[in-house]
């Protein structure tokens, strides 16, 4: 059930500072007779904004749009889960007679009020009008849940002047005077408000028909672009992540020609949480790592450890296998040559038991690292990916090929749910990870390591058949997170 009463004052305990009910009013005032449907331009403006909305949002969430008019953009999700505010009642009967499986409230979005919560909330333009921004961000976190995704858009100020002209023109719609946002003010009005930002990103340079050439601009040439397009979008998380009891934390071993680390493996790795269990996935070895495996099992009755054998081939393949395997709340990768210390996976679990972090990533390229750890081109290429990749997520990735990384294990299922937008290609795993996580909006946070020479064996990288692997995989990337 919904509180619809729109008098309510903000829910968090303060009330708008004068002026704003004036402006409320203005606002109200205009809509109560604007039209239900938007003409040319705004029809095909909404129609680019839905296009970026459903590459953000899955369809089986449940979504709110504050500020929603007519509900002209949540019309062009596939999502049924939806609900709807506006402060004009006339826009309001447009919505409910738009998507009658939706719920549509007239309320002010400075003086929200409702009873239940949201998996995705919009704000599409809502901002560029809200009387106090601060107020309306405060009170979204009365209808959030601890995964709840913020995300909102609003127009860049370089395009004021050029809004105006076609409003002038007959091209757009007449429009109440906006607020002056820039980015950083948005950022600092939701940090005020216990909002953590995950990633900015802008959209849509050419926001009309071109013969085609709009299409292959802004999917092509605005990432390029950034400080001239219209739209600029933010995704954001309730920054009041509770923390979570104790975890129990599965720690996943790909071992391949790795007999020699087994028994240090089982010696270092720490208890963790509420409980720790190792699971060794052998992959195929030349050496004796499956009966080494086995035997060090037997010798720690008292430890959890579980010994699979791969199925397929490739990291990747032995990091899901061994994934689907484990019961625990937190899943780790830990590569069996031990050049990630197993001593370091308690920061993991504190990042994500803490609420700091929904993936925790490791970092190699922060702490001064072992003679023979690294070679010099990898170094320079591991720098190189992390740059590349920190710009297509929209937020910092310093290492992305580190073997050490932890999620939960809800988490990873629906990355796994989700696997099909990126495909099944990925032979290292941590790609799949990284790539499954930034689409789910999760909070990505670097965990800096000491990275050791291996002392047993020989890497089974292949640098430039891997590396050539790699570059496919950015290239893939962009064409699936950037240039959409």
């Amino acid at each position: 059930m919904f509180v619809t009463d729109a008098s309510i004052s903000p829910s968090r305990g303060q009330q708008l500072a004068p002026g704003c009910r004036d402006h409320l009013s203005r606002i109200k005032t205009f809509y109560a007779s604007a039209p239900i449907a938007s003409g040319w331009f705004g029809q095909r403006y909404r129609s680019l904004l839905a296009h970026y909305y459903r590459l953000l949002i899955p369809p089986d969430a449940s979504v709110i749009e504050i500020g929603c008019a007519s509900g002209e953009l949540l019309a062009m999700l596939p999502n049924r889960d939806v609900a709807g505010v506006d402060l004009s009642e006339h826009q309001i009967e447009g919505a409910r007679r738009r998507l009658p499986h939706g719920a549509f409230f007239t309320q002010e979005a400075e003086s929200l009020h409702l009873d239940r919560t949201f998996d995705f909330i919009i704000l599409s333009e809502t901002i560029n009008f809200a009387a106090d921004v601060q107020a309306v961000f405060r009170n979204l976190l009365d209808i959030s849940h601890p995964g709840t995704r913020l995300i909102l858009n609003f127009h860049s100020n370089l395009w004021q002047p050029i809004l105006a002209l076609a409003v002038r023109l007959g091209l757009k719609a007449r429009s109440p005077a906006t607020n002056w946002l820039t980015t950083p003010d948005v950022r600092n009005m939701l940090s005020l408000s216990d909002w953590e930002v995950l990633r900015v990103s802008t959209r849509i340079l050419i926001p009309v028909p071109l013969l085609g050439l709009d299409v292959l601009i802004n999917r092509y040439l605005a990432p390029f672009l950034s400080w001239f397009c219209l739209s600029v979008f933010l995704v954001a998380r309730p920054k009041e992540s509770p923390r979570r009891g104790p975890c129990r934390v599965s720690v996943v071993v790909p071992a391949r020609n790795e007999a020699g680390n087994i028994a240090e493996a089982v010696r270092r790795i720490p208890a963790l949480g509420g409980g720790t269990e190792i699971i060794f996935i052998e992959g195929h070895s030349r050496d004796n790592t499956w009966d080494e495996i086995q035997r060090v099992a037997f010798e720690h009755p008292g430890a959890t450890i579980r010994c699979l054998r791969q199925t397929g081939k490739g990291k990747g393949n032995a990091v899901r296998e061994g994934f689907e395997a484990a019961s625990g709340d937190i899943l780790m990768i830990l590569d069996a040559d031990l050049t990630v210390p197993p001593e370091e996976l308690p920061k993991f679990y504190e990042a994500l038991a803490s609420g700091k972090a929904e993936f925790a990533n490791g970092v190699r390229l922060v702490y001064p690292m072992d003679e023979k750890a690294m070679q010099f081109l990898n170094l320079c290429a591991n720098k190189v990916f992390g740059l590349t990749f920190s710009w297509l997520f929209g937020q910092p990735i310093k290492d992305t090929l580190c073997g050490t990384k932890a999620l939960f294990r809800q988490d990873y299922r629906r990355v796994a749910a989700n696997r099909s937008y990126f495909g099944d290609f990925d032979p290292f795993g941590d790609f799949d990870l990284l790539f499954g996580a930034d689409k789910l909006h999760l909070k990505m946070i670097d965990i800096p390591i000491r990275y050791r020479e291996r002392t047993y064996g020989q890497t089974n990288i292949q640098r430039w058949r891997h590396g050539a692997i790699l570059v496919r995989m950015v290239i893939f990337a962009a064409r699936k997170l950037k240039f959409i």
